[in-house]
């Protein structure tokens, strides 16, 4: 049976704004936001120095100007590249965020988080730790707070052991043997799993066993109508231009 007591909306916008700004910026969430969205998805790992900050590769070239391996280096040099620049001239110069920076704004708008840990290598534990620590404390007396995500185990141990009181979602892209009863070690809230892998069998066992079914990356039309006729709670998209945060399941 899937709980009831679920407080986050279905439609949740992929990196602040998908591909409409550059990735895990303030400015990807602040473009999200105009487009209605209430909730968004991001990633997090620590600097060198321990602060939490948003990357979703491990290394900087892709989405910085920076080089490296983005834990390998203190916030104090991290703060300073232009992690917008690679996207487009409109958004040169914006900055990487930090979780504490992001927060503000969430806290200040009513706005909700999905945040994946998304470790750098060897550091799965840890970044489970200080992720959920720091969530802990910034949302701290707050009636929802975000929901953690993560595809490594280890990581979610990591979050459990640090803050409980935070609800934990295992993301999958494949079914693993033994994903279920990790889900249920973990005390999972949620499965978060690559859209293609649900049907009705795999959404109605998730139900069953007390957890919701969230979804990504969903950018179609049609695949969002199939996934909602599925059942599942949750979809992940790039598209925030194309799906209207405030419609209801089944209706695009």
């Amino acid at each position: 049976m899937r709980p009831s007591n679920w407080p986050y909306p279905y439609w949740i916008a992929h990196r602040g704004a998908g591909k409409l700004a550059p990735e895990n910026t303030l400015a990807a969430f602040r473009l999200g936001a105009s487009y209605g969205y209430r909730m968004f998805e991001c990633d997090a790992k620590i600097s060198r120095d321990g602060t939490v900050f948003l990357l979703h590769d491990a290394t900087l070239e892709r989405t910085s100007n920076g080089r490296g391996i983005g834990g390998d280096w203190d916030w104090a040099h991290l703060s300073l590249l232009d992690a917008g620049g690679w996207h487009s001239r409109r958004y040169a110069g914006e900055p990487l965020c930090s979780l504490q920076g992001l927060s503000r704004m969430c806290l200040q708008n009513n706005l909700l988080l999905n945040i994946e840990v998304k470790p750098t290598p060897g550091t799965d534990y840890a970044t489970g730790q200080a992720v959920a620590a720091l969530a802990a404390r910034l949302w701290e007396g707050q009636p929802v707070r975000p929901l953690l995500s993560s595809f490594k185990p280890l990581a979610l141990e990591g979050a459990q052991q640090s803050a409980p009181e935070l609800p934990r979602a295992l993301l999958l892209e494949n079914w693993w043997e033994g994903w279920m009863n990790s889900a249920a070690a973990l005390e999972c809230a949620a499965i978060v799993a690559q859209y293609a892998l649900y049907d009705a069998q795999s959404v109605k066992a998730i139900h069953q066993a007390g957890m919701r079914c969230l979804c990504y990356t969903v950018n179609q039309a049609d695949h969002a109508q199939a996934l909602q006729e599925l059942g599942v709670d949750g979809i992940i998209t790039d598209r925030v231009d194309l799906f209207a945060p405030d419609h209801a399941p089944g209706r695009l």
